[in-house]
């Protein structure tokens, strides 16, 4: 089986992609680079704009994984036009071109994000998304504008993503595990604006595991499904993070709580996406802070731009 991985040399690609190729997939993978380039180098990569590609650049591809676009909520307010283009636009696009290139299946990274706040109830995919923040509405449109070209020959998978946590090659510092990690080691401090919210999270290797699931799928699986490792308030998150430093580093960290107002909180059922896609998530909070200690001299240098999203971004678009 061929795949093409758009934006697959970023946070997720960068292990979902070599786990591909271990499953003995040929995967391509179509990446502008912003973050670098930190896959095997037996892998073609394709620095190319997402919305230059047509028909002929996806002919022979069984299946397209899409994990590009803008990635938070500080990109997406930054710039909330590219934002809605990168994240609603570019991949319905994409999953059209796929179409009528012969693909049989497309696979559509979104997030969580879209539910905005749950009032303290556990969403399964059938409850409202309400999100009213630039990211969480484009995450939506990009699920919906992918769900509408399913049909009998062509598979449609759109995921909502917990938040994404844990190493990777291609590492990031901007996610709310990682974010606790860095500061624990390098402040001795864990800031939480908020500790009553609730977020699911995503440990890597559980998300890497969902796209195999999906990949592997049978070809008449298509929908939308809830991907988590479990749901967390963010007080808990930190005394994980907190417990953990002290367990791998040996470094007492503080948890400081401000308690401030915050208007994203949801939690989600998984229970679709095991039932459909046998996606049993294996880790856990305090699984992603072992990982993350054991691969620290990979990402030491805190300040290194690449590990920061939005400072990259803004290098790149200064006058936004």
């Amino acid at each position: 089986m061929k795949i093409l991985v758009a934006g697959g040399a970023g946070y997720i690609g960068s292990v979902l992609v070599p786990r591909l190729k271990e499953r003995g997939y040929e995967v391509d993978v179509v990446d502008l680079l912003w973050f670098g380039n930190q896959l095997p180098g037996d892998v073609k990569i394709i620095q190319k704009d997402i919305t230059q590609l047509v028909e002929k650049d996806l002919s022979g591809y069984d299946q397209v994984i899409y994990l590009a676009g803008l990635s938070n909520d500080p990109m997406a307010e930054y710039s909330p036009a590219r934002n809605f283009v990168e994240n609603g636009a570019t991949p319905s696009y994409l999953a059209y071109v796929a179409k009528r290139a012969g693909v049989k299946r497309f696979i559509y990274g979104g997030s969580c994000s879209v539910y905005g706040y749950t009032v303290n109830e556990l969403y399964d995919e059938t409850a409202p998304t309400v999100s009213a923040y630039p990211y969480g509405i484009s995450k939506l449109q990009g699920e919906f504008g992918s769900m509408q070209l399913m049909d009998d020959k062509f598979s449609v998978i759109c995921f909502r993503q917990g938040t994404v946590s844990g190493y990777s090659p291609r590492m990031r510092l901007d996610l709310i595990v990682n974010t606790m990690f860095k500061n624990a080691v390098a402040e001795h401090a864990i800031t939480v604006n908020n500790p009553a919210i609730w977020r699911p999270l995503l440990a890597i290797q559980d998300a890497a595991s969902a796209y195999v699931r999906a990949v592997e799928s049978p070809a008449a699986i298509s929908g939308v499904f809830n991907v988590a490792s479990g749901n967390y308030t963010v007080g808990e998150v930190a005394d994980y993070v907190k417990i953990g430093v002290k367990e791998a580093l040996d470094i007492d960290a503080r948890v400081i709580i401000k308690n401030v107002q915050d208007y994203r909180n949801y939690k989600v059922s998984t229970e679709k996406a095991r039932n459909m896609l046998s996606f049993k998530p294996r880790f856990d909070v305090e699984h992603i802070v072992k990982e993350l200690a054991a691969n620290l001299k990979h990402f030491d240098k805190f300040d290194t731009e690449r590990f920061y999203n939005i400072r990259v971004f803004k290098a790149i678009y200064p006058n936004v």
